[in-house]
């Protein structure tokens, strides 16, 4: 089957994939993939390295000057929004009382700048919930292999890669897709050449030149 071929493949990539954002803390966690929209793992480690070595908990946080947090994020972009969605999750975590982010997709979509994804990717991370949660690379990887198609909404791309995936392996093929699609099934320049999936591929069949 072609999803088997899939998986084998990125096992042989990326054998013990794991989440690539930083936290010591469950609501850093949750702020960090708030913060990862639109920018790279890799930044938002570097500025939060920055803004919780300086304020090392929520009611720290909560003290803050916005500007002080704008300043420190601002490498990762959209930096003002991302501060004030910071200041605005942190500030409700205190005023209901919350030690430990629950397990609760009800309670988590309540909160400022917080959906699906980065639901999905909290309760994978913190509570090892079977979710898969399809970001920019996940999206762009299963629709280039055909595990969806084009017009696919990500809601709609999450609940075929659902179906096709066995549950016990989607946390691992997540992370594994991410890794994929940042990597080497890149969106601009993709490392095609030695790729065993570019049989498949619907990218590689549309952009590689013919053999003379």
């Amino acid at each position: 089957m072609m999803i088997n071929k899939i998986i084998d493949y990125l096992d042989d990539l990326f054998p013990n994939p794991k989440c690539e954002l930083e936290y010591s803390k469950d609501y850093e966690l949750l702020l960090a993939i708030v913060m990862s929209a639109q920018t790279t793992d890799k930044r938002v480690n570097m500025v939060n390295r920055v803004l919780f070595g300086k304020y090392d908990s929520l009611e720290k946080l909560s003290k803050a000057d916005i500007k002080d947090i704008e300043s420190i994020i601002r490498p990762i972009g959209t930096y003002k929004k991302k501060a004030i969605f910071i200041k605005e999750i942190v500030n409700r975590l205190i005023s209901d009382n919350i030690k430990i982010i629950p397990n609760d997709r009800e309670y988590l979509s309540s909160l400022p700048g917080v959906g699906r994804k980065t639901i999905n990717v909290f309760l994978s991370v913190i509570y090892n919930e079977p979710t898969i949660a399809v970001d920019t690379h996940v999206n762009r990887v299963s629709k280039r292999l055909g595990l969806a198609n084009e017009s696919d909404d990500v809601i709609v791309v999450e609940k075929k890669l659902m179906k096709r995936i066995p549950e016990d392996k989607w946390n691992r093929v997540h992370h594994q897709l991410v890794f994929f699609g940042r990597y080497k099934c890149k969106a601009i320049n993709p490392i095609c050449d030695d790729c065993k999936l570019k049989d498949m591929c619907k990218y590689y069949s549309m952009h590689s030149k013919p053999r003379s």
